[in-house]
């Protein structure tokens, strides 16, 4: 593999002959390294929570493609992304999400920076010929705040509004004055792209997730391609929901679930805004993070229909984390070859390899 660009692995492919992506692209090292660099590197990532920056100082921590990263509300109200690794040794200025902070101290070795990224003090460097703390800041990276989330780039292939476009249209107002209520990650033995794989077709419902499908109209359920991003969406069987034990959950109206290439969910119901973020461990595990959003006020009645959301969402966590966990397996097992998709159903998913194949043709250098 001395040149993906030239690889057939990588040749875009017409929905109606499409097959899948081979076994090799879920499994092996240096296809992973490749997508670190190509894919990872060069997108948008969903961060966290926006409330927890909404104040000077407050400041959230994640890591993009193996780079540590700090976005903190500076004292100017502007929102900054900083590499966490400081200048002097590498040393992280944050290990956790936090409140209120003046400045940024490394934990290292106590030099410290502003919010804006740049050092103000290093101790005990007054005997280091020609060192000037005014000319050290931290790198920055660009990130933005939309729909109540905060998101970051290293170097992105596209601008946020390109990423996002007509997403806005469709949702309006419905997720205004939505609140962050919990965390939940997983962690998943497979390979990242089968986990988005999953998530991206309907076509596994009746046999995989029995009580969803009677919660959604499977005859109704339309996936809508963009250039970023792709929207798969239903609306709910009120009918169905009682007898999947959904009964007063979401009521009435429809079921939206946004892909934003290349890890990131939006799924949204009536009155809950659940955030996914898909992130590759090894070639062979990944950790899939679930962020819940609610209508601020919430009371004794609202709070139950939380807690069965909950548990309506984390039996089909399970069942999907079963399926993906066996599916590579099939795929180590060195018996499968690519198969066709269907192109009615599947389309979300070939929508997916088309970028992932664009995005490694476009990176020669990052495999070899």
């Amino acid at each position: 593999m001395s040149d993906v660009s030239s690889t057939g692995l990588l040749q875009a492919q017409a929905l109606e002959h499409a097959f899948a992506l081979p076994a090799m692209l879920y499994r092996d090292a240096t296809w992973a390294q490749a997508e670190r660099l190509s894919v990872f590197a060069r997108s948008w990532q969903l961060l966290g929570p926006a409330e927890r920056v909404a104040q000077p100082g407050d400041h959230l921590v994640g890591e993009i493609a193996g780079v540590p990263l700090l976005v903190v509300r500076g004292e100017d109200g502007v929102l900054r992304g900083l590499h966490n690794v400081c200048r002097h040794r590498a040393g992280p200025l944050a290990l956790c999400d936090g409140r209120g902070a003046r400045s940024l101290r490394c934990r290292y070795h106590g030099w410290n920076y502003g919010l804006d990224g740049r050092l103000r003090t290093a101790t005990d460097m007054a005997d280091a010929t020609g060192f000037r703390p005014q000319d050290i800041r931290l790198p920055e990276v660009p990130v933005m705040q939309w729909q109540g989330l905060v998101f970051a780039a290293l170097d992105p292939r596209m601008d946020f509004a390109a990423w996002t476009q007509g997403i806005d249209v469709r949702l309006g107002a419905r997720l205004a004055g939505y609140a962050f209520c919990r965390r939940v990650a997983y962690e998943v033995a497979c390979n990242w792209k089968v986990y988005v794989d999953n998530y991206l077709e309907g076509y596994h419902l009746p046999h995989v997730h029995p009580a969803l499908n009677r919660l959604l109209d499977y005859a109704s359920y339309r996936t809508e391609p963009a250039r970023w991003h792709s929207l798969q969406w239903s609306p709910l069987d009120t009918a169905g929901a009682a007898d999947a034990g959904a009964e007063g959950i979401y009521g009435e109206g429809e079921a939206l679930y946004y892909f934003l290439w290349p890890n990131t969910m939006l799924n949204v119901l009536p009155g809950r805004l659940q955030t996914n973020r898909v992130i590759p461990l090894d070639t062979r595990r990944c950790r899939v993070e679930f962020d819940y959003y609610y209508p601020a006020a919430a009371d004794a009645a609202e709070q139950a229909r939380r807690e069965r959301d909950h548990t309506f969402s984390d039996e089909v966590q399970a069942e999907d984390i079963a399926i993906c966990e066996a599916v590579q397996r099939g795929l180590d097992s060195g018996s499968y070859e690519a198969g066709r998709l269907n192109p009615r159903r599947e389309n979300g998913v070939h929508h997916f390899h088309e970028l992932l194949r664009e995005s490694l043709r476009e990176a020669p250098h990052a495999a070899g």
